[in-house]
């Protein structure tokens, strides 16, 4: 008699309300190229970033632009809100949580002004990428589209 060992699959549902699209569509090329891993981004219609799944805070940068986080698996996840967002040194941002803080998906991360950032020239498309590829067997992606904070899935994945 065999052991079959059941592959973890981790669901990671929208960050934030609005347009899903490919990683390679963000116009910053390191996302693009996916040089700091893969994933998908969205186009956001409003300024709030939720957690796309439970897991525990592990960065927040003073900028409060970006939250990493790592699923109870160990996957780890970065969000970044915008790109050159970095440039407006906390400008428009606020954080919600700190490094260490355990949260729920769906739970209000970083809150930041999106029309303020939209008249400043910022691009706000938001990647979401799994930084530890090593980690992943399988990456199923939503098709684009809409998506809802905390309530459509964007990435299925299957851990190796």
């Amino acid at each position: 008699m065999g052991f079959f060992f059941r592959k973890t699959k981790i669901v990671l549902t929208a960050p934030l309300t609005g347009t899903l699209v490919p990683l390679e569509q963000v116009p910053d090329q390191a996302f693009a190229q996916k040089m700091l891993g893969d994933g998908v981004a969205i186009q956001p219609e409003n300024g709030e970033l939720v957690a796309p799944c439970d897991g525990e805070i592990t960065y927040v940068p003073d900028t409060a632009h970006a939250i990493a986080l790592t699923e109870g698996h160990g996957l780890e996840i970065l969000l970044h809100v915008g790109m050159d967002t970095v440039e407006r040194q906390g400008t428009g941002f606020r954080a919600l949580v700190k490094a260490g803080d355990k949260v729920k998906a769906g739970q209000p991360l970083l809150a930041f002004d999106r029309e303020a950032l939209e008249m400043a020239g910022c691009d706000l498309s938001t990647p979401l990428v799994i930084t530890n590829g090593e980690k992943v067997g399988k990456m199923e992606k939503a098709p684009s589209g809409p998506v809802r904070a905390g309530q459509d899935t964007i990435l299925t994945i299957t851990l190796n």
